[in-house]
């Protein structure tokens, strides 16, 4: 009875986690990039509803971050994908 009470308590002791630690960091990196390319998006609004904003066209919005954004998902992609040790 004492032996199967022991190998209970050993195989609860060496749970694992799914990734190691380095895909993790690597998943928060691209998490993080991925905020960033959608703050890079925002703004661009007006006040007067009547006046149209040319800023929405300009270089940041329309091609810096949607490209930091996929970026952001290809690093968290890699980080699902990498092996460990």
């Amino acid at each position: 009875m004492k032996n199967n009470n022991n190998k209970e308590e050993q195989q609860v002791q060496k749970q694992e986690f799914l990734f190691d630690s380095i895909n993790y960091k690597i998943l928060l990196i691209g998490i993080a990039v991925i905020a960033l390319g959608f703050i890079l998006m925002s703004g661009g609004g007006s006040k007067d509803p009547n006046v149209f904003n040319e800023d929405i066209f300009n270089f940041r919005r329309i091609r810096l971050a949607p490209t930091t954004v996929l970026i952001g998902f290809g690093i968290t992609i890699y980080s699902i994908f990498k092996k460990s040790k």
